[in-house]
């Protein structure tokens, strides 16, 4: 039987020298009054973990936590007012670097889909997701006159169906313009929908060596340069392969080269779906293929927000939303890494709620996730009766 929780075990995967090196390059100790940033993290994603509604629902659980989290480096439980300072005013980039060193050192080994065949440039998804916010309690979060709303302008690896970039505006913002910011890396595929079709933007991954596949407008202004064959029998969802040269002056002055443009068949709700890309050597049914495998990011994001505590929030600034929506990417890719090494065959809503029951739990985490429902288990809730529940 372990010595310690479940919880205390996944948290020991994180690399915590390489975090402490972070807490230092942004110097957010300095202030810390009592609670230090790796408390801050340990914290926020207990708060993900037991699903906490309030800060006061955190600050409790982690002091009835404390018997067996010192070997994790936390010397006090957080107070619910030292913890909510804290998410106000400790800057919310320190989180962000956490989330890319811990994806940087977890995950290349998390496995999230089945490459697409005939492709071996990296896949990258992109799109966006509104969070609801109540506008009198966020009024910096902008959306309409009546309510308010964060965006996650998010890029996912198609691979490891993890976000390798994500940037945080507002409700109002664009998806074009905020596309902007995200770094879509060289000698990849970017797939994105029509909201995203914005010809100085497809000419800026152009030139940086990205290539494309997005969803034009209706209103596309072209003239048709050669018309190419369509696929063989086995992809007659395929209508049109073509390549185009767009129309009008403002247009072509953000995007003057030719494009391929194709025409594919949705069976789902009986319509026509006009694709762009720059890649004139795929085969069409490839481009077809990667399209449509961008609804895994429509998926990514229900995960997101049916399995962690981001719907509503701990607290009204925006420091505090930013950290809560870090935590809880974190623990994400905790949980993903965990589902990705373990034998039995998890849906990963079934791993969060699963081990949500057995947070407290002492016992064997990779022997739990290997043969969660084996008498090893059962065992080890006998053997741990009577003890602290942490």
């Amino acid at each position: 039987m372990a010595k310690i929780t479940l919880f205390a075990q996944i948290l020991q995967y994180l690399p915590k020298e390489e975090i402490r090196k972070i807490i230092r390059e942004h110097d957010t100790d300095k202030h810390s009054k009592g609670c230090d940033t790796w408390t801050q993290l340990v914290s926020m994603i207990f708060c993900q973990f037991a699903d906490c509604v309030s800060l006061r629902d955190a600050a409790n659980g982690m002091h009835s936590a404390m018997g067996n989290l010192n070997h994790l480096g936390v010397d006090k439980a957080p107070s619910k007012s030292t913890l909510g300072y804290q998410n106000k005013n400790r800057s919310s980039e320190v989180f962000r670097d956490i989330y890319y060193k811990v994806l940087e050192r977890l995950g290349q080994q998390v496995v999230g889909g089945k490459a697409i065949h005939g492709l071996k440039k990296p896949v990258k998804l992109l799109d966006s997701t509104l969070i609801s916010l109540c506008m009198e309690l966020y009024d910096w979060a902008l959306y309409t006159h009546t309510k308010g709303a964060v965006k996650l302008h998010t890029l996912l690896d198609f691979t490891t169906f993890l976000p390798e970039y994500v940037y945080m505006t507002d409700g109002k913002g664009a998806d074009n313009s905020s596309a902007w910011s995200v770094r879509v890396p060289p000698h990849s595929i970017v797939v994105a929908d029509r909201g995203y079709c914005d010809f100085g933007l497809l000419n800026h991954w152009d030139s940086s060596g990205v290539a494309f596949v997005v969803r034009h407008k209706d209103n596309l202004l072209y003239r048709t340069v050669e018309e190419r064959d369509l696929p063989p029998i086995g992809h007659q969802e395929v209508l049109k392969d073509e390549i185009i040269e767009l129309n009008g002056t403002e247009t072509v002055k953000k995007y003057g080269k030719r494009l391929r443009r194709i025409a594919v068949f949705n069976e789902e709700n009986n319509s026509v779906i006009q694709l762009l890309s720059n890649d004139f050597k795929l085969a069409a049914s490839t481009i077809a293929a990667l399209y449509k495998a961008r609804w895994k990011i429509e998926i990514f994001f229900r995960n997101l927000k049916q399995n962690f505590h981001i719907k509503s929030f701990v607290g009204t600034t925006r420091n505090a939303v930013e950290i809560q929506i870090w935590t809880a990417l974190i623990t994400m890719l905790l949980l993903s890494y965990m589902k990705s090494i373990a034998k039995y065959p998890w849906h990963f809503s079934n791993l969060v709620h699963t081990l949500r029951l057995n947070t407290f739990t002492k016992l064997d985490l990779l022997l739990w996730l290997n043969n969660p429902f084996s008498n090893i288990a059962e065992d080890a809730d006998l053997a741990a009766v009577g003890d602290s529940p942490i």
